[in-house]
């Protein structure tokens, strides 16, 4: 096969912003030679958190920023060509994830609420405005098999980091944490991802509202190494109802988002910025290692991507919790930690596109092997161009 070229997009659970990679892909092997990031105005990222709440969400907002969103992400991938030496003729599709504004993994509230997901951010907007195939929409189908629509990288970080006799742990921290479990090839067991619980969501939202806008997130994590644990608060989180289910499992805003957080504010507004902070960076460390102590056979290496990442305080800490296992993060094998997640559905495009399965139920909870993603287009030579990513 020859080389073709593919970009990914992501807009996390933060919503700080969309980020792009432009990937090289040949057999299968994947290679990002240019990336973008663009942030949201605080006006954009305003209107995305009240498309998360149920009391400020309408029915006009959600239907106009999927408009809205879609034009931004073709802008994001116009711009991306435009910083690169390629033309959007070069390109074989755009995958996107899309910008989650609500996930129901699980429901029994009554025959009208089932379990379901919303991505916004239009596929044939983004098609139109870049003249590129788009795939996206990834989580519905898993969904209709069964599953939790969720962790969706978990295909990826099999394509990329499964070893043939090692056990390695791939864990994001993002927004929310997930992990997915590679056992050694050689093993025969069976592959499992899942949510660990939040990732830099709280830490980001107390830290946003005690600054008083001054800053969005624990730089480094200097403000938790400033504090100490409050052992009472650090309790009552680990003794969340979602910590304690057995995986498969999926969370996110709607769980450990703004709600979440005023009611922590409320009944522990005595203690100080810092100790707060210390004591919601300990809750992620902690809800990740007592997951992994738990539902993790073995162990050799756990590998961390995303945002946390670079705060140096809460890997510290996640080693601490984890004493005879190596840490390592995405740089120490060549996988960018900022755009892991933008090659990640580069990868689950691809797959798609070839008409080969792109998730595995064991992570899911799906019933059986399905194949994720819907494709938006709006002209024939695009059309034509994704059609022969199948032939090779």
């Amino acid at each position: 096969m020859g080389k073709i070229y593919g970009i990914g997009l992501m807009s996390g659970t933060s919503l700080d912003g969309i980020d792009g990679a432009l990937v090289e892909i040949s057999e299968n092997n994947y290679q990002i030679i240019e990336t973008i990031s663009v942030n949201y105005t605080e006006e954009e990222r305003r209107q995305l958190f009240n498309l998360c709440s149920i009391e400020k969400a309408t029915n006009k907002m959600i239907c106009s920023m999927n408009m809205y969103l879609g034009e931004k992400f073709a802008k994001t991938v116009n711009d991306l060509l435009k910083n690169s030496q390629f033309k959007a003729e070069d390109i074989s599709f755009i995958s996107s994830h899309g910008q989650t504004i609500y996930h129901i993994p699980k429901s029994n509230d009554n025959k009208y609420t089932v379990v379901s997901t919303l991505q916004i951010g239009d596929l044939s907007m983004i098609a139109e405005k870049t003249g590129i195939g788009v795939v996206g929409d990834f989580r519905t189908a898993d969904m209709a098999a069964g599953g939790q629509g969720a962790p969706l990288t978990s295909f990826a970080d099999k394509v990329l980091f499964y070893h043939e006799t090692k056990y390695r742990a791939i864990q994001n921290i993002g927004g929310i944490g997930n992990v997915t479990y590679l056992p050694a090839k050689q093993s025969n067991e069976n592959i499992i991802a899942f949510d660990t619980g939040p990732g830099n969501m709280m830490i980001d939202e107390l830290v946003l509202r005690m600054s008083k806008g001054g800053q969005s997130y624990d730089e480094n994590g200097n403000i938790a190494r400033k504090g100490t644990v409050d052992d009472l608060l650090l309790n009552e989180l680990m003794a969340e109802e979602y910590i304690r289910e057995s995986p498969p499992k999926t969370t996110g805003r709607e769980v450990f988002g703004k709600n979440f957080v005023d009611k922590l504010l409320q009944k522990y507004n005595h203690l100080s910025f810092e100790d707060l902070i210390c004591t919601v960076t300990e809750f992620t460390a902690q809800s990740i290692s007592f997951h992994y102590k738990k539902y993790l056979k073995q162990i050799d290496e756990v590998i961390i991507g995303g945002g946390g990442s670079y705060n140096g305080y809460l890997i510290e800490r996640i080693q601490s919790n984890l004493k005879d296992v190596q840490v390592f993060t995405h740089e120490d094998f060549n996988v960018s930690s900022d755009f892991k997640e933008a090659l990640a559905f580069v990868i689950l495009g691809h797959y798609f596109l070839k008409g080969e399965t792109n998730m595995i139920p064991t992570a899911t909870g799906a019933k059986h092997d399905v194949l994720l993603g819907k494709i938006g287009v709006t002209n024939s030579n695009a059309f034509e161009k994704m059609l022969k990513v199948k032939e090779g």
